[in-house]
């Protein structure tokens, strides 16, 4: 882990977080500035800036960030489905440099007007 990076402050509990679910792997937890009405993060507790930065020595950890977000997804109550996000640099508007996969929904945009990110 990285002694500066916030997630990673974070992961070690010395930020608070309202978390989702945390093992010894991944940590996912609610956005402090949430563009849904369910908008949480999953990261690896490994510190990894971005995807650019990811290779198959990462693979176990990012299949599990991946193979979580329809169980917590589900448990946040997204059950018509949601949406992931992984920016990705700069121009893919990372703003935290430790890797991290939004999961975002809510109600159903079509049916109810709202029109989330």
């Amino acid at each position: 882990m990285s002694q500066d990076c916030i997630f990673c402050r974070i992961a070690r509990g010395e930020i608070p977080s309202r978390k989702v679910y945390e093992d010894e792997d991944v940590l996912a937890f609610h956005d402090i500035n949430p563009a849904a009405p369910v908008h949480f993060l999953i990261i690896p507790k490994v510190h990894v800036v971005n995807l650019y930065d990811a290779d198959m020595a990462h693979q176990a950890v990012l299949g599990k960030v991946l193979g979580m977000a329809g169980q917590l997804a589900r448990e946040q109550g997204l059950t018509d489905g949601f949406r992931t996000i992984i920016n990705n640099g700069r121009v893919g508007r990372q703003e935290v440099y430790h890797l991290h996969m939004h999961v975002l929904g809510g109600p159903d945009p079509l049916r109810s007007g709202l029109n989330t990110p």
